[in-house]
């Protein structure tokens, strides 16, 4: 029944053949065909099934007359992949797409009863429809058994445990929605031809084959980011499927047309009368042949993968097994306090990752625990495992330690000896994968994982540090940099998901070297959804935030600075991964994904979907951005018409307004582009003029223009609907327009509280509903508090500033204070009362033991209830009191806080003689400052208070104060600043 060269039997006595010859390279080659046949029958098989269902649900009136034999096909085609079932073969290939030929003839026979059209065109397609049936049940005993496909998959395909239940019309999954351009115009041309009804049976089933193959392809690019290919094999082949693509669209567009033209001349092409061009299907058989070549053919993963050598480390390499058979091997030296490590590095630039390790460490736990430092190579793995192989309190606390001098066999035996014991035993495990080794998971804890170097790190760093000190790596060229990342980017790329990798790809769009804020790229990645969101009840900075300390854990972000609660300021693209992924963009072009960029990226594309401006002279829109007024319309269309975002990196100091970028968005605006403009980011551009017609930009997001001194804005703002984000924090802006109450999708809105920002009074029910973060907001007699601010219900956070309490403001103090009594989702709160010479006034605030959310709390003014400071929340980070004028201890009032981190108590927040720390207090507190507390003479700290302080800093104060002795002799794990009064 299948005979010839091509069926699965002849490729197997091919294969077995050539095998006997020893002909190894076209050996490969026939289980490349065995493999690749076996993907696009299962697409097939797939399509036709599901077409089959939706007929059974939608139509089940078709299968008049046939529905025994369909079922019974049906029955025998759901049997694949199981005992005694069929495997995904050329033959079962055919079988499918004569089955599908046989659903398209019943809905043809369908509709021509419906038209009423004769019977006698009815009862051929009748007679067509049995002859097929009866060839295809005897084609079925004959296809091959399963047993053939057990060496190539044990998998049942997916669409088989699904099918029953699988929606008819399921929206496309995203990956299927950016399937390559090279490939989706050639697939519209066949399915185009396909719909002809002229066409031929046996060049229909040639051409769902060449679909299929282009399916099976489409899958591979969509996953080309996500594996290592060698990039010249990869460009020479998508060369060559370029090419077939376009000389095919062009062979098939003419027979389409010469089809269009014969059945306006002939009534003779009907939906019976097969029309069979002999040169149409020698060029389907050659385009077929050319597609089934590419798919055998395209690149395969890069088996130089992984670094061919790499630096012993410390623990055991990153084997998924620890091998029972290297035990002999095992070689342990035992490691005395003394003895020399080289290459020491500087305590602090390891200082957080040496407290959270030590911590668990010397934890109570008496169980024998595993704890893995997980980072990627040149990060200092090594280099922290050696700092607390040496730390004196470890010494201590572990008086018998082991350093491995080999890998993996060696941490065997130490296993064994040391695995059923109980009495606090502990071993660091040194990793570079998330996953930790099955014989470990039982006695291990999560990993802790070691992030890219700050800034300031890197200067602490020692001057002889090794290749693992990041810092070394960045200064390296590029191609020296490759090696170091080259296993690493492998690693990390093949199991990135699709939504964090545009969120990585995106930061290319700032500047080389640009710290770049993280609320500023999280609230980017909100504008432009590229975040994905799996709960609706999880806001999206929220995972954009988790996606963002995901990538600063695997390494692929750097933290520029941190915030002084330990918490992350700005980050940055290393320079290496930077160069990686402009190489992407690169491969990107190739593949028709033109979507990020300043123009530099993609010379050869006209169509910009992502503006930048770094002030480039040689990219070609430097001239449009800030010259060009002769630029025609035309040109302007070319270039911006689709553009989603744009941002200026224009921060040079000047003394007149930047009035190039307004005139550049009015002349886009006018000539219809930025239209679908999402982000328009000004931040630090010095006084930009903004047109009027910013209010027909109604797709915008965010518009930011943060540190600008902007003195105004446009009052079509109202009629950007879709705004989510307004900052103008740090402008001249001290009044919005009324306007600002109608942006119903608002969630952020920054104001300038040095400029004394208001909110006039315009609040309707439903106005602002939406909003999360108002900062910045200058409260005075006329802002609209009751029946208004105070239906924000949803604020997570909070910043504004009330002058000193007059009369007239003693109702909007007490409308404040029960608004903030009311905002349970309150994460951060900033409240300051001054006067008008900016001194502190009196502030009035009840308990917030409520706000279980809380985090950061700013208080600058004289507390009128100072209680509430004993009744903070559990859940509070940060702290600052400014002329809080406190006369209770606030040691003792705030010690038993287990989550507090960054202490700051500025002037007259604190007017009492001496302070007091006791044992065990401040569990978590890292940084601590006193700044002018002129009154304070005495201060003492036990032992066990403060232990995770590494940062202390007292400034100007009066009276000279000493530092305990319980902190000095804690050198060099805190870092202890003095600065006097006249300094």
């Amino acid at each position: 029944m299948f005979q010839g060269i091509n069926s699965t039997l002849g490729m197997w006595n091919e294969a077995m053949a050539k095998f006997k010859e020893g002909r190894r390279e076209k050996l490969n080659e026939i289980f490349r065909k065995l493999a690749n046949s076996r993907v696009v029958a299962e697409l097939a098989v797939s399509r036709v099934m599901e077409k089959l269902n939706v007929v059974l649900i939608q139509e089940p009136g078709v299968l008049v007359g046939v529905e025994e034999d369909v079922h019974w096909i049906q029955n025998k085609l759901m049997r694949l992949g199981v005992i005694y079932g069929y495997d995904f073969t050329e033959e079962l290939m055919d079988v499918a797409y004569d089955f599908e030929d046989v659903i398209d003839d019943l809905l043809l026979r369908s509709a021509a009863k419906q038209r009423r059209v004769g019977n006698w065109e009815r009862c051929f397609l009748s007679i067509r429809i049995h002859k097929k049936l009866e060839m295809i049940k005897s084609k079925i005993p004959h296809l091959p058994p399963a047993a053939v496909a057990v060496l190539l998959s044990l998998e049942i395909p997916k669409y088989l445990e699904e099918m029953e239940w699988s929606p008819m019309f399921s929206l496309p999954s995203q990956n299927q929605l950016e399937i390559n351009t090279v490939v989706s115009p050639l697939k519209e041309k066949l399915s185009a031809l396909l719909d002809l009804k002229a066409l031929h049976p046996d060049t229909k089933k040639k051409t769902r084959r060449v679909l299929d193959e282009l399916e099976s392809l489409g899958s591979f690019l969509r996953g080309l980011e996500s594996i290592d290919l060698d990039d010249k094999a990869l460009m020479v082949w998508m060369e060559k499927l370029s090419d077939v693509s376009i000389s095919a669209m062009v062979v098939i567009e003419y027979f389409i047309n010469k089809n269009v033209q014969l059945r306006k001349r002939s009534w003779m092409v009907t939906s019976f009368g097969k029309l069979k061009s002999q040169k149409l299907v020698e060029e389907i058989d050659q385009l077929s042949a050319k597609i089934q070549n590419l798919s055998i053919t395209r690149p395969r993963e890069n088996s130089q993968t992984r670094s061919e050598s790499e630096p012993e480390e410390f623990g055991v390499e990153d084997s998924q097994t620890l091998s029972e058979s290297e035990l002999e091997k095992s070689d342990f030296t035992s490691f005395k306090d003394d003895q020399p490590v080289t290459g020491e590095p500087d305590f602090a630039s390891f200082a957080d990752d040496v407290h959270a390790m030590m911590t668990r460490l010397l934890a109570a736990d008496q169980s024998f625990r595993v704890i893995p430092i997980m980072g990627m190579q040149g990060m200092g793995k090594t280099t922290l495992a050696k700092l607390i192989f040496n730390n004196k309190v470890v010494a201590h606390h572990f008086p018998s330690r082991a350093w491995p001098s080999t890998t993996a066999s060696s941490t065997i035996d130490l296993l064994k000896v040391i695995a059923d014991t109980s009495n606090g035993s502990r071993m660091i495990w040194i990793t570079r994968k998330m996953s930790i080794p099955p014989n470990l998971k039982s006695m291990s804890t999560d990993p802790h994982p070691l992030r890219l170097r700050t800034d300031e790190e890197k200067e602490l760093s020692h001057k002889d540090a090794t290749i693992e000190e990041w810092s070394n790596a960045l200064d390296q060229p590029y191609h020296d940099q490759e090696k170091v990342w080259s296993s690493t980017l492998y690693r990390i790329y093949k199991d990135l998901s699709l939504h964090m990798r545009r969120c990585l790809f995106s930061l290319i769009i700032f500047p080389p070297d640009f710290d770049i804020p993280m609320r500023r790229l999280i609230t980017f990645w909100v504008a432009e959804d590229m975040v994905e969101i799996e709960d609706k009840n999880e806001a999206p900075e929220d995972v954009a935030e988790r996606c963002l300390n995901l990538l600063i854990a695997r390494g692929m972000v750097q933290v520029a600075n941190k915030k002084l609660n330990g918490n992350v300021k700005t980050v940055r693209l290393p320079h290496a991964l930077r160069q990686y992924w402009l190489s992407k963009a690169q491969e990107a072009t190739a593949l028709g994904n033109h979507i990020y960029t300043r123009s530099e990226l993609f010379p050869g594309n006209d169509m910009i979907r992502r503006l930048a401006d770094h002030l480039d002279k040689d990219d070609i829109t430097f001239d449009h951005i800030h010259g060009g007024h002769n630029t025609s319309s035309t040109s302007l269309t070319q270039h911006y018409r689709d553009v989603l975002s744009f941002r200026s990196f224009d921060n040079q100091e000047k003394l007149e307004p930047v009035q190039y970028i307004g005139n550049f968005l009015g002349r886009c605006i006018s000539s219809s582009c930025f239209l679908l403009l999402q982000v328009l980011d000004l931040e630090n551009v010095f006084r930009p003029k903004l047109p009027e017609a910013l209010g027909k930009l109604t797709q915008l997001r965010y518009l930011g223009m943060r540190s600008t001194f902007l003195e105004k804005l446009p009052s079509s703002i109202s009629k950007l609907q879709n705004l989510q984000t307004l900052d103008i924090k740090h402008t001249n802006i001290n009044n919005l327009p009324d306007s600002i109450w109608e942006l119903q999708q608002l969630r952020h809105l920054y104001l300038s509280e040095g400029y004394r920002s208001k909110l006039k009074p315009r609040p309707s029910i439903g106005c602002l509903t939406t909003l999360q973060t108002l900062c910045g907001l200058f409260v005075d007699e006329e802002t609209p508090i009751r029946d208004g601010l105070n239906r924000l219900l949803n604020l997570r956070k909070l910043g504004l500033a009330m002058p000193s309490q007059r009369k007239a403001m003693s109702s909007q103090v007490e409308g404040v204070t029960e608004w903030v009594q009311n905002l349970k989702h309150l994460r951060s709160l900033r409240v300051k009362s001054i006067s008008e010479d900016y001194e502190a006034w009196d502030l009035e605030l009840k308990p917030l033991t409520g706000h279980l959310n809380l985090s950061c709390i700013y208080l600058s003014g004289r507390l009128r209830n100072p209680s509430i400071v004993s009744q903070f929340p559990l859940s509070l980070i940060d702290l600052t009191l400014s002329g809080s004028e406190l006369t209770k201890d606030p040691m003792q009032l705030l010690d038993k806080l287990p989550n507090l981190r960054s202490l700051k108590l500025y002037a007259k927040s604190y007017l009492g003689k001496s302070m007091h720390c006791s044992k065990g207090g401040f569990p978590q507190l890292r940084v601590l400052k006193l700044w002018k507390l002129d009154q304070l003479e005495e201060w003492k700290v036990e032992k066990g208070a403060l232990q995770a302080l590494r940062d202390l800093e007292i400034r100007y104060s009066e009276r000279p104060l000493m530092v305990p002795k319980e902190l000095l002799d804690r050198s060099p794990l805190l870092k202890i600043d003095i600065v006097e009064p006249d300094q």
